[in-house]
């Protein structure tokens, strides 16, 4: 859950008994929904509400002391509220994080002066002070909403989710493991467009990564516990012992790697360098990461794994990396998604163990054991794409939903049938904008957190389709 700074307006021409109210009522609200909330005490000023500049410059100086703890700050108008101090709050606080503007409705059967709220009026004054601020603000999906109602309740689920993706992708460190594969000018990205955004690359060339794995011992308490997690992650019948001692070595070095450089997540090259060199494919291993939240891309996409690592922060489930890789039939809604595959457990119906197909041809089937096998599961996804686009200086993306189908699919490596309503004005979109064949998903519905957290807070260019 999260945590709130939480303004409370008010208004002296209005009862202040609406703003004593409204404070209990939406702290409890929030407390029930188990968020953390942070604001002022009837003891510091009227009510606990805000209505001055000296109000104003407590409730400042109350969120800065928590600025490590506040995820967002929730403004609510129980009735229409002081317009000036929501926004010196805000100014004064020096936070840069999400806020959302709720108002409480009037009851048509309490509108004389002793009740009557106009908070549906003071929400239009307190945005307008916040745009004249330069504050970005977000707002409920009704104009006004009660607290304790389902429609609000699922804002606070919206905005909490909003939040996560604002704070999980500032300050992000981001390692890439290996080079770009040569083949795959797809997935070039710009280190200092993500660095001016707040997002920092760490890099690790695979000789350190090779050379490390070939100094450990086979029972160095590392390898020997990564080992045991491999077998207790998936099906591993029919993989042979030595490959299975590779991939724990690997796994070890790449986590001891990610703590020392306290990176999140990670993004690491596969084609063809590791079965080369290494005689396995890294592909259970970044499973096992994405599967515990911590987001990891094949072929140094460093702009997909954002993506993963975006979607998660929302839904705070697994993302999978995947090509939009084919058409499915003649249906054209539909397509298949597939990898080969790295995805994490949490995506399949069934998993196991494998060879990579494709490589094998190449580098030989003994040298590509690794891969987790199996069917999509069906479900509602949420899908997204970031790049970095040097000619205009800018990070770019789109983000959209549709489902997973059970449609029947016979291929190897881990794939699904997609469904998208009017998909093909989306991969039209793709393909005239110059997007990667990557695309992050995830198994929940929070395409509209993403584009929310991305344009509003962040400032980049998106597109939501729908």
């Amino acid at each position: 859950m999260s945590s709130f700074g939480v303004i409370i307006g008010n208004r002296g021409f209005f009862p202040d008994v609406l703003a004593r109210d409204g404070r209990e009522e939406i702290l409890r609200v929030l407390a029930e929904q188990g968020h953390e909330a942070f604001c002022l005490t009837p003891e510091e000023s009227k009510f606990g509400s805000v209505e001055t500049f000296a109000d104003a410059r407590r409730c400042a100086d109350l969120f800065r002391s928590h600025s490590d703890e506040i995820d967002g700050v929730v403004v609510s108008l129980p009735n229409f509220g002081d317009e000036r101090a929501i926004a010196d709050t805000l100014r004064l606080a020096r936070m840069d994080v999400p806020v959302l503007v709720q108002a409480t409705p009037d009851a048509p059967g309490k509108m004389t002066i002793a009740h009557r709220r106009d908070s549906f009026c003071g929400k239009m004054s307190a945005c307008n002070n916040l745009k004249q601020y330069g504050i970005p603000y977000s707002l409920t999906t009704l104009h006004t909403v009660a607290p304790r109602s389902a429609e609000f309740k699922r804002d606070l689920e919206w905005f909490s989710g909003v939040c996560r993706v604002v704070k999980g992708l500032r300050n992000l460190r981001v390692g890439a493991i290996g080079a770009r594969p040569a083949a795959f000018n797809t997935v070039r990205y710009s280190e200092k467009l993500l660095e001016a955004n707040g997002i920092t690359v760490e890099t690790l060339d695979l000789s350190e990564v090779i050379g490390r794995i070939g100094r450990m011992k086979d029972t160095d308490d590392r390898a020997v516990k990564k080992l045991k997690n491999i077998e207790r992650y998936v099906t591993t019948s029919g993989i042979p012992q030595p490959a299975l001692l590779k991939m724990a070595k690997l796994g070890a070095v790449i986590d001891d790697w990610m703590q020392d450089a306290q990176v999140q997540i990670s993004a690491v090259q596969c084609w063809t360098s590791l079965e080369e060199n290494l005689g396995v494919v890294p592909c259970t291993v970044m499973s096992m990461m994405s599967d515990s939240l911590i987001s990891s891309a094949c072929e140094v996409d460093v702009c997909g794994v954002l993506g993963m690592h975006a979607l998660q922060l929302a839904s705070q489930r697994p993302s999978a990396l995947l090509d939009w890789n084919n058409n499915y039939g003649s249906d054209p809604n539909k397509a298949v998604c597939f990898h080969c595959s790295n995805l994490p457990k949490h995506f399949f119906k069934d998993v196991q163990m494998d060879f990579q197909a494709i490589i094998a041809g190449t580098v030989g089937k003994e040298n590509t054991f690794g891969t987790c096998v199996g069917r999509v599961k069906s479900g509602a996804m949420s899908y997204a794409r970031f790049s970095t686009d040097d000619l205009t200086g800018k990070i770019r993306g789109y983000a959209g939903e549709g489902r997973f189908t059970d449609d029947p699919l016979e291929t190897f490596g881990g794939a699904g049938v997609v469904e998208i309503p009017n998909m093909q004005k989306l991969l039209h979109y793709i393909c005239e904008n110059g997007f990667e064949h990557h695309v992050a998903a995830n198994f929940s519905t929070v395409a509209p957190v993403i584009h929310e957290a991305t344009t509003r807070y962040l400032g980049w260019d998106m597109y939501a389709h729908t």
